[in-house]
């Protein structure tokens, strides 16, 4: 299991995250040991363990785009674009978690 830093973004819930990462709410709440679930804030940065070994990721630096993540792991704009329900394929931002498989 990898452990990522992700950094909660307006909008985001445990659950949402737990499902993004294929992991669960109670995972996230032990590896940060919070007590209730609803005290995330945004720009909180948690510790989430990766669910599955296949699953894989890319931490977006500057100058990265959804084509050259792609071709560095060789998969295509689309596929990335649909794992990570991506509405603008050219907006990425250093530091976004992408799943690239």
């Amino acid at each position: 299991m990898e452990m990522v830093q992700y950094t909660v973004r307006p909008g985001n819930t445990l659950f949402g995250i737990a499902q993004f990462f294929q992991t669960t709410v109670n995972d996230i709440l032990k590896y940060n040991n919070i007590q209730t679930p609803d005290t995330i804030f945004v720009g909180q940065v948690l510790t989430v363990p990766a669910g599955s070994a296949e699953t894989q990721y890319h931490v977006a630096r500057p100058g990265d785009s959804l084509w050259v993540i792609a071709q560095m792991h060789g998969t295509t704009v689309e596929n990335l674009t649909r794992l990570n329900g991506l509405s603008n394929p050219n907006v990425i931002y250093p530091g976004q978690i992408i799943k690239v498989r």
